[in-house]
């Protein structure tokens, strides 16, 4: 998959680039609009990062120029965290809307949701058929669950909560991702509905440690102590 980084701050951009190139993504980096308007018809990308500060012209006429021709998916990478800011980026045609500072594991996991979402041509990492740790077996392609080698009765959005969360064994996921990328869509509601099914599983797992809370942050997954 190829990926348009559009960042006029150098350490930013290689930073970006590096973490890119380390998830097997192809990534080339330009540091103004008018350069990332010439790459997307030069080098046609499969997807767009897009700062909102560059330094001949604003990230959001960027965003509304390539819109005229062409719809590459396009996530605004910004220091700009206001509802305004988003809402703007959005309307002009974005995708998404990640936040400075983030993490690398975070943009990669929007990417990915990006290309779902749009048929981006993106090739994911074949998922391990079983992940085992210690006594819990979850088979991706089987849909089945068992602790200590009994079934574990799962809805299927509870599956692919926990599914979702044994991907990063030790990572914190943040609520508003895991509702992003598990539901696919913008919260803007509460978040009780992830709250029921984290609380479902750890019932019908008989241990709250399997996910831990994080304090204000969100949710993680682990094998209890």
């Amino acid at each position: 998959m190829r990926v348009l980084v559009v960042e006029d701050d150098d350490s930013v951009a290689d930073g970006i680039v590096d973490g890119l190139e380390n998830a097997s993504f192809e990534a080339h980096r330009v540091a103004t609009g008018t350069a990332a308007l010439d790459m997307v018809q030069s080098w046609g990308p499969d997807l767009i990062l897009l700062d909102l500060g560059l330094p001949d012209m604003e990230g959001t006429d960027v965003c509304r120029a390539i819109r005229l021709t062409s719809q590459t998916p396009i996530i605004v990478v910004s220091a700009r965290g206001e509802e305004i800011d988003r809402v703007i980026a959005l309307e002009m045609g974005a995708d998404d809307y990640v936040v400075k500072p983030f993490g690398m594991r975070e943009l990669v996991a929007r990417i990915r949701a990006v290309a779902r979402r749009t048929g981006a041509n993106v090739a994911e990492p074949a998922p391990a058929t079983q992940r085992t740790f210690g006594p819990l077996t979850l088979d991706v392609r089987a849909q089945r669950v068992s602790l200590d080698g009994t079934d574990v009765h799962l809805t299927p959005k509870e599956f692919e909560l926990l599914v979702y969360l044994s991907e990063d064994p030790g990572a914190v996921f943040r609520r508003g991702d895991i509702l992003h990328d598990v539901w696919d869509t913008n919260w803007y509601g509460t978040t009780k509905t992830l709250d029921a099914h984290i609380a479902a599983i750890r019932k019908k797992l008989g241990n709250s440690h399997w996910i831990e809370s994080v304090r204000g942050v969100g949710f993680r997954f682990g094998e209890p102590a």
